[in-house]
């Protein structure tokens, strides 16, 4: 999950079929009810909710459902817990993986169980930190904007870098200006598909197409677990690999 196509599933999500959208739709509800927990249910107060919503919108999640989800935060004050693992898949692959969960025990074992069964190794917090930066990744529809001019909008919010991918702005922020960029699009009445701090490669690693599918079977394998949020690698995704996951 990130700007980048060669590490990217922002595709892969809008493609979805309805089973995994179903579980898309599950973990954004539950980024949603945990940011109004955190921060309170006014999403112009609550960066990260603000950020949450506008995710489920971009994934045309009804507004009544946002609005449940954000509602079930005021009611139920047992919430939930953040765990992140970190291990090592076949092939020298890092992975980091952020959790939201109601039982930790049974979301580390179901987090080991695949780790063992797929043949990677789990580590200890911290242990691939130095492989991932933290960065804001916004996606936005390219409309009619013309692409020097919003870039040079964009230099003084702080963003890192602006690419464009399929009539979709992919923009990329350090951590400390990710809402400031957030603010600069809400004043110039641009609403992203999506707004995401995500775990950010250093370097990626190119495999045979072959090997590379076998990780990106462990990385769905991850992500279909519903206590996991999000699935950050260093597998270099490319083309082919990503036409021949979508054919699957």
């Amino acid at each position: 999950m990130s700007g980048h196509s060669k590490w990217s599933t922002i595709k892969r999500k809008k493609g979805a079929n309805d089973a995994r959208r179903g579980k898309l739709f599950t973990k954004l509800i539950k980024e949603i009810t945990v940011a109004a927990m955190e921060g309170g249910g006014d999403p112009e107060a609550n960066p990260r909710l603000r950020a949450a919503v506008q995710n489920a919108k971009g994934m045309n999640m009804p507004k009544d459902t946002i609005q449940r989800a954000i509602a079930k935060a005021s009611r139920d004050s047992s919430g939930f817990m953040e765990l992140t693992f970190e291990g090592k898949l076949p092939h020298g692959i890092g992975v980091y993986i952020d959790c939201l969960t109601d039982n930790r025990n049974r979301t580390v074992s179901n987090i080991r169980a695949i780790f063992n069964k797929r043949g990677g190794n789990l580590g200890t917090n911290g242990s691939l930190s130095f492989m991932f930066e933290r960065k804001g990744i916004i996606s936005l529809p390219t409309g009619n904007l013309d692409p020097e001019e919003f870039q040079l909008e964009l230099i003084d919010a702080g963003v890192d870098e602006v690419e464009m991918e399929d009539e979709t702005y992919m923009i990329t922020t350090p951590l400390e200006d990710f809402h400031n960029v957030q603010k600069k699009l809400n004043e110039m009445g641009l609403e992203p598909e999506s707004a995401e701090l995500q775990r950010v490669p250093h370097e990626t690693v190119k495999l045979p197409v072959p090997e590379a599918l076998q990780i990106m079977r462990i990385i769905e394998e991850f992500e279909d677990d519903d206590d996991v949020q999000a699935v950050y690698h260093n597998l270099e995704v490319t083309e082919e690999v990503s036409e021949t996951l979508d054919g699957a």
